[in-house]
This record gives C-alpha cells, structure tokens and sequence, in this order.
C-alpha cells in the first residue's frame, strides 16, 4: 500500500553492507507518522485502489458473503483478557478495497497477514486464494469475564463504521468524511481507508484507540478514532487533511440511516408493518442556541436542504420513537436502534448543516445522510485538522430545555379528495413544562410558511399528559414545495424546539 510506505524500510544501495534483520515485532510506531504518512501521499499522484478480488467473491451476493466468519481462534487478543478482540473482514461483494491492518503492541506495529485459513466460508465457496489479498474492515467485539462477546464495531467500507449503545443493534451510520454527496454534476467522490494501525488495548481503560490514513483522488487524511463502548458509546474523532486538488464541498460528521415510511409519508407503506426507519429526524443546536427538530422523509425525488450556522453547537439523526407498536418488527427492531448526535470540538467556522433526503425503495438503503459543510472551501494543497464527538446512545447527552416535537403526522385533508397539493399535518410537543399552568397559562402555535398557505391552525393542550397538538392545513398553491416552521410560544417567547419540514406535493 502506498500509505504503508512511510514505515518501510528503504533499500540499501549496491555494495552495501545487509541491513540488520527486521525486527520480528514489526517497526517502531508514532503516532505522528500517521500524519507524515497521509502528508506524503497527498504529494504522490493518486492510484486507484486495486480491485483484485477473485470474480467467485466479488460476485458473492449479500447472504453468501455476510456468512463469511473469522475463526473465533483466529481473533485477534483471543483468550488475552484486554476487554476486545479483533477480527478482520474478509473482501467480497461490495466490499473490494483493500484495506491493510497493522496491529501496535509494545510500541511496534505488527501487518496482519492473510490466511484463507482463518475464515470459515459460510455459505461461499471455499477460496483457494493463496496471495495475501489484505482486509475488507474489521469488527471490534467487547469481551466479557465470562468468555462471552459483543461486537461494538464494524468498520467497513469507503470509511464507514456503526457502533451502539449497550442493549442496541446496529442502525444508523458514520463516515469518515464525504465529497460531493450526491452531486449530480461532478459526481460524489468515496474516499476510503487505506490502512490502519490498532492499539492493543487496556482491560481497565474500556477504549480502543484506532489510528487511519484515508485517500482518495482529491484528498488524503490522517485520523484517530477512540472508542468507549457503554450504556453511551462515545467516539471521537481527530482528522487532519491533505488536500491534492481544491474542494468546494466536503463533509464533516457525515451520518446516514435509514427511512423508508412512517406517519409523516406513506406513499411507501403498503407493507405488512406500519413503519419502518431507524432515523427519525434530524435535530440540530445551532450556534445561537437554538434547537431545531427537522423529521425524516422518503421523498420521491431527491431534496437537499441547508441549515446556515456558525460555530454549530451540535447535530444528530435520532430514533425518538422508541415503541415497538409502531414498527411491530420483531427482526429489525428499528425503535432499538441508536441515535447519533455529534459535538464539534472546538470552533467549526460558518457553513450549514447539510441533510439529504434520497428515494429509497428498499429498508437496506441508508437514505438520509446529514453532515456539517465548512462555507470556506478546502484549497489545494493545503492542510486542515477538524475534531467531533459522536455519542451513539438511546437520547443524546443534551436535551432541549423545553418541549420536544415528539411525533409529526401528515395525510389528506378532509375534503381535498384527489387535490395532492393541499395537507394536514398534526404535530405533537411534548416537556414537563407543559404542564405549568402556574408559569404557562396561555400557550400559542406559531405556524409559518414562506411558500403557499397555512390554514386552520389548532392547538389542542393536554396537559395532563404533559402534551400539546398542533394541526393545521397546508394549500401549496403553484409551489413546487412548501417550507413549513412551527413552535410553541408563550409571553411572547418560544417554549418548544423549531419544527421545520419541507413539503413537496
């Protein structure tokens, strides 16, 4: 790998003595050679990743390849009682990039090897790969006193990963960084990991340090990742990029997850349940301080909608719903599956939360992707060094100190009949607040629309149940779209986060 060439040894000229015998344990690491690593690449003309994965594996479909298993004896810290094991992926399918894995103990850095061996073949025909074809990812698996594990990490592909909070399945994802998500002009760039150097972990610290060299054509960046699985799994991210070529749009804290139809959009719902997404939304703290609540949608074509900020306080898809009834899914368990809220370390500078609302016709498309674009571009050769927590988690470390947008429903007006251009929508606040009669005696519903009209707006409290329920009718007249925002207000001050949704008939 090229990214590996940084801790290579160079050959010794004609005529000179041999070089003494490389040390078994692999050669000494730094942290900092990542950096030089990444740097040094960014000035070398960029090469394709090679896809040299037999034609039998890369034409596995999806069954076959995900019963493809590491050996549990073949783990990586197997049986050594440091809190995690370690296994690498095999490549196939989708998944053809090579992805090199170096493993730090004691301060050296140890390449894994390739061995057809460690693999149990599933239902995939058995390899007679004898060539060292390097990883497609890894999984981290949490060890528990008695023997048993958990994976907590999957890290797969062009620089994704999924982790979860104790007690979840997988769901929503992050990526390292995104170019151009979407673009229908330039077309979107995949940046992947090319290597990766994991730290031999502690039992009593309960983290796993992952150091990585990402490339792609425009870019090359030097990360740290540090995980600490738990009742919230923590991650936090450290980069630094090297850019090759100038980029107007990147990525930062790209999240993506899944909506497929739920009570805000049906036109996908002739299915046996009566929902289905892991993503419920996007909330944002902007800033300013102010908290916004944008509900997920399955769109029938694609929207990209732009949230200016500065110095962005946090962002996050979230699962807020989290009853069973609503999904009644005993295979998925989306109301299980995590929410995701970033926090930027440190000042991120003006720009805009970005959230992409893609058509989706399957459960398998993680269609709904939301990330922090800088407004300054990135220009060429040039470095830049960007730092985030994510918390994978059941609700996020911060809550708005008022009532929430709990549930959001839309569906044909009352006597519309085939008119698709007129809508009802019923929002629901919840918050304990709401139930102040004493401090709250009067509550109104601000609804607003820049584009067409908003009628027969109602605010229904029910305070015993510490609830408030707005409906109200959207006419689109000619609009191609409507952008609605909706809040609860008292005394002439908002007491509930900011509803935004944009409505296409």
């Amino acid at each position: 790998m090229a990214a590996g060439g940084a801790f290579a040894q160079a050959p010794a000229p004609a005529g000179a003595p041999e070089p003494p015998a490389a040390d078994p344990r692999g050669p000494k690491f730094d942290a900092a050679m990542v950096q030089d690593a990444a740097r040094a690449l960014a000035k070398q003309p960029w090469k394709k990743p090679p896809q040299d994965v037999s034609e039998t594996y890369a034409a596995l479909n999806y069954d076959q390849y995900s019963s493809i298993a590491r050996k549990p004896e073949a783990r990586i810290w197997n049986g050594q009682k440091v809190g995690f094991v370690l296994e690498p992926t095999h490549r196939g399918f989708i998944f053809t990039n090579h992805l090199q894995i170096n493993v730090v103990e004691d301060g050296y850095a140890r390449r894994l090897a390739y061995d057809a061996q460690d693999f149990a073949s599933g239902k995939a025909p058995p390899t007679t790969d004898k060539r060292d074809v390097g990883f497609a990812g890894f999984r981290i698996l949490q060890t528990a006193e008695d023997g048993s594990t958990k994976e907590v990490l999957l890290f797969q592909g062009a620089g994704y990963f999924q982790t979860a909070a104790r007690g979840q399945p997988f769901g929503a994802a992050s990526r390292a960084l995104s170019i151009r998500p979407v673009d229908q002009t330039k077309g979107e760039e995949f940046p992947y990991i090319a290597q990766v150097w994991i730290e031999r972990p502690v039992l009593a610290a309960n983290a796993l340090i992952v150091h990585a060299v990402l490339d792609s054509e425009s870019v090359t960046g030097a990360y740290r990742f540090t995980l600490r699985p738990g009742d919230t799994t923590i991650v936090d991210t450290e980069c630094t990029l090297f850019t090759r070529a100038a980029l107007d749009h990147v990525g930062l804290g790209t999240l993506q997850g899944t909506f497929l139809f739920g009570p805000i959009d049906r036109r996908r719902g002739d299915d046996i349940r009566p929902s289905v997404y892991d993503v419920s939304g996007l909330q944002m703290l902007s800033g300013g301080g102010e908290w916004i609540w944008r509900p997920a949608s399955n769109r029938q074509t694609l929207q990209a909608s732009a949230f200016v900020d500065e110095n962005p306080r946090g962002f996050g898809l979230l699962q807020r719903d989290r009853d069973f009834a609503l999904f009644n899914d005993d295979d998925s368990h989306w109301e299980a599956r995590p929410s995701v809220w970033t926090e930027p370390i440190g000042d991120w500078g003006p720009g805009h939360v970005t959230l992409l609302e893609i058509p989706a016709e399957s459960q398998v498309n993680q269609n709904i992707v939301a990330y922090w674009r800088p407004r300054a571009p990135l220009a060429a050769n040039a470095e830049a060094s960007f730092a985030y927590r994510q918390f994978w988690c059941w609700s996020p470390p911060e809550r708005p100190p008022f009532a929430i947008a709990a549930r959001s429903r839309s569906g044909r007006m009352p006597g519309a009949q085939n008119n698709l251009r007129r809508r009802r929508f019923l929002v629901e606040f919840t918050g304990d607040l709401l139930n102040d009669t004493a401090r709250y005696p009067e509550i109104t519903a601000k609804a607003h629309t820049a584009q067409g009209n908003i009628t027969n707006v109602r605010l229904v409290m029910a305070r015993e149940d510490k609830a408030a329920r707005v409906l109200f009718d959207v006419d689109a007249g000619t609009e191609p779209h409507a952008e609605l925002r909706l809040f609860l207000e008292a005394a002439g001050k908002p007491i509930s986060e900011t509803w935004l949704y944009r409505w296409t008939p």
